[in-house]
């Protein structure tokens, strides 16, 4: 026999509604086909980390690696030497006259 897996969203609907109060645990339980001990676990899981949805303004950066950083100046470094290059190859294309556009 396997377990049947629920979605955060179905959780996070079927705790809101217990919290609410409009039916009981038992009802929700009949509703759902779930148990109501499924139930009055993800509502006080709600409710434990209610106080974590309004804890930080920003979600915290992600970090990047000092590798990573120095391939991007190692690219940068080369886009920068390709542009210079380019805008010193249109000026030698008859018409051209090296203007930008």
């Amino acid at each position: 026999m396997t377990r049947k897996r629920y979605w955060a969203e179905f959780k996070a609907k079927v705790a809101l509604e217990a919290i609410r109060e409009e039916l009981t645990t038992a009802e929700l339980a009949k509703k759902y086909d779930i148990y109501p001990t499924m139930i009055s676990g993800w509502k006080r899981t709600a409710i434990e980390n209610m106080a974590a949805a309004f804890g930080s303004s920003a979600p915290a950066a992600p970090q990047i690696s000092g590798k990573a950083v120095e391939k991007l100046h190692a690219k940068i470094g080369q886009l920068v030497i390709e542009r210079d290059f380019l805008s010193a190859a249109s000026r030698l294309i008859p018409g051209a006259g090296g203007k930008k556009r």
